[in-house]
């Protein structure tokens, strides 16, 4: 059995740093989930509004990307050669390329998120409150920009431990100011959704005057700078921005698969919702083994040994799986407890019900896809899994969706469509990472 014959130390490492970024990843979604929860006691509009607020909100987190993986890239592989002095330099200029494209971003987002509503058809009530939710989040772009890149400058050095302590007390501080604007405690205002959106504001500036603070004082492996590299930026680019015009487009490309649900009605729409929340508390933790394999991956290659990032990513990809195969049980059987957390609406129950069954039934692929994909975009080949996920998602995933939906008028048949996407980027990844060609990238 090689999974238990590979050496102690090994595991302890790779458990060192994944557990701690799935633990984070689970309490990012938490985070989500708790906004959803306590609005949800209000009404479905209230659900399908930060909803669909939060699932545009990805659209940013595509621009977000290209710091995620352009950092990771670039400072594990500083930090596997020991260049601790150009990693600092390095996430010096990214944190400042960061704040800047940031404020590029505001203006678009707060004038552009809003007419979602519009365009998806969505019920007047639902409009209304949603955009008011987008348009409050604005406020808080600079400092997630600014804080996604300290997290993942630290997560490239193997500290995913401080990351996930920061964030247990975020998560306990946004529980609190939830209760107290969403519903109007203690002489707060009941703000309703907008209180919700003014507390995940308000939480993710903390956040980052946290990480701002740790770093000015040098409580983390990086020398405090304030200066601007040309070229290492345009390394970091060299491997962010490829991954960055994937997520944007599969953001978008999400979006139009929003719009086939969006069809079926408000609780349906309600349902879906609450269906990809439940759904991340199985896959945001497996985007923390997808950390670990991108930090390991760099570091390997830093050091100028490839296998040893190679056996590293396929311990972490066996963890992954056994994870997200647990998780996929209580997706399976037990999906109408699980969601009656989030609703009391019936049909709402059901329709989320239905999609956990049939999501729950990819968990294994997916794991191969969280981690296949972050060891390759780690390696430095995120062209290659941009055009994997681009073509298997218009080809398997959204034209099928729109026919079998026109066909059929069933959502089951836009759910299986979707599930079988993830089953063909699997195949591919997996056929992409054998074949080793992400050993000879140079950043």
């Amino acid at each position: 059995m090689k999974f238990l014959t590979i050496d102690k130390p090994k595991h302890k490492k790779i458990l060192s740093i994944s557990l701690p970024a799935a633990f984070n990843s689970l309490l990012d979604m938490l985070q989500v989930i708790t906004d959803l929860i306590m609005v949800g006691t209000i009404s479905a509009f209230a659900v399908a509004a930060v909803g669909l607020g939060l699932q545009s909100l990805m659209f940013v987190f595509a621009i977000l990307t290209l710091f995620h993986v352009g950092t990771n890239a670039l400072i594990s592989r500083f930090y596997g050669a020991g260049k601790m002095r150009q990693a600092s330099l390095a996430l010096s200029t990214l944190y400042l390329f960061a704040f800047g494209l940031s404020i590029f971003v505001v203006p678009l987002w707060y004038f552009g998120s809003s007419e979602l509503y519009i365009l998806f058809g969505m019920a007047e009530e639902v409009t209304v409150l949603g955009q008011g939710y987008v348009q409050i989040l604005t406020f808080m772009m600079p400092f997630i920009f600014m804080r996604l890149v300290f997290i993942t400058a630290l997560s490239a050095t193997g500290d995913t431990k401080t990351p996930m302590y920061v964030k247990l007390v975020s998560i306990v501080l946004n529980i609190g100011v939830n209760y107290l604007l969403i519903f109007g405690h203690f002489g707060f205002p009941a703000l309703g959704v907008q209180g919700a959106a003014v507390a995940t504001v308000i939480v993710n500036m903390l956040e980052f005057f946290v990480y701002i603070s740790l770093y000015i004082k040098g409580k983390t492996p990086f020398t405090p700078l304030l200066r601007y590299s040309k070229s290492l930026l345009k390394r970091a680019l060299k491997v962010g921005l490829p991954a960055s015009y994937e997520r944007s487009l599969t953001m978008g490309s999400f979006m139009l698969f929003t719009a086939i649900i969006a069809d079926y009605g408000t609780e349906a729409m309600a349902g879906y919702q609450i269906g990809l929340r439940v759904e991340g508390l199985a896959f945001m933790p497996g985007i923390g083994f997808t950390i670990a394999a991108m930090a390991l991956m760099g570091q390997g290659l830093g050091a100028k040994n490839p296998e040893q990032s190679r056996e590293d990513v396929l311990l972490v990809l066996k963890y992954a799986i056994a994870l997200m195969f647990f998780l996929s049980f209580f997706m399976i059987f037990t999906p109408e407890w699980i969601v009656q957390f989030f609703t009391n609406d019936a049909q709402t129950i059901k329709e989320a019900s239905l999609y956990l069954k049939i999501v729950g039934l990819s968990q294994i692929p997916l794991a191969f896809n969280f981690v296949l994909s972050g060891a390759l975009r780690g390696a430095g080949d995120s062209k290659r899994t941009l055009k994997i996920n681009l073509i298997s998602l218009w080809l398997v995933r959204i034209i099928p969706a729109f026919v079998l939906s026109w066909y059929f008028e069933d959502i089951i048949w836009v759910y299986i469509a979707m599930i079988s996407d993830t089953f063909v980027k699997a195949f591919f990844l997996w056929r992409a990472f054998e074949k080793g060609e992400w050993k000879r990238i140079k950043i």
